[in-house]
């Protein structure tokens, strides 16, 4: 599984060694950093027992070893359809 913006995720020891004590981390992006196969950078916020970040951490961890406790929500579709722009008329200004 590989997160995506805005998963809060349940990081173990599973997910890596450093991770003895576990932790609840929201996403912000996934870094694309070269790394070993199945092994990822993400870069988001710890969160603490009521769900509030406490500090920004960028964690490398094995896709594999990570749970999802709450999945970002869906981007909602456009009700209203998109105006056209009209294109602006640009002409030569006189400097000096």
């Amino acid at each position: 599984m590989l997160p995506r913006s805005g998963d809060v995720l349940h990081v173990t020891r599973a997910a890596s060694v450093q991770f003895l004590k576990p932790i609840m981390f929201r996403v912000i992006r996934v870094l694309d950093w070269p790394t070993y196969d199945g092994w990822t950078w993400l870069e988001g916020y710890e969160l603490n027992a009521a769900g509030d970040a406490v500090s920004r951490r960028s964690i490398y961890v094995q896709a594999a070893g990570l749970r999802q406790l709450r999945a970002a929500a869906q981007p909602r579709q456009r009700t209203v359809p998109v105006r056209q722009r009209r294109p602006v008329a640009r002409t030569p200004v006189r400097v000096g």
